[in-house]
């Protein structure tokens, strides 16, 4: 997903984020997950407001 994340595409940086904020085959790391979920977001795209907004109300991966 990185190389597509990279070159902006919304989905890939979803996916990315979510294996990011579980720590799935790469660090754990929320503050990464949030930021991809927000490049999404930046795009429009719907699920990534949602892992956003998800992130923003657990007060991970974001300044609280």
């Amino acid at each position: 997903y990185r190389l597509a994340a990279d070159q902006g595409d919304a989905d890939a940086q979803c996916s990315l984020g979510l294996l990011y904020e579980n720590g799935t085959g790469v660090k754990q790391d929320h503050a990464e997950a949030a930021r991809l979920f927000r490049l999404a977001v930046d795009q429009g795209h719907s699920f990534g407001q949602h892992t956003l907004g998800r992130c923003c109300w657990n007060g991970t991966g974001v300044d609280q």
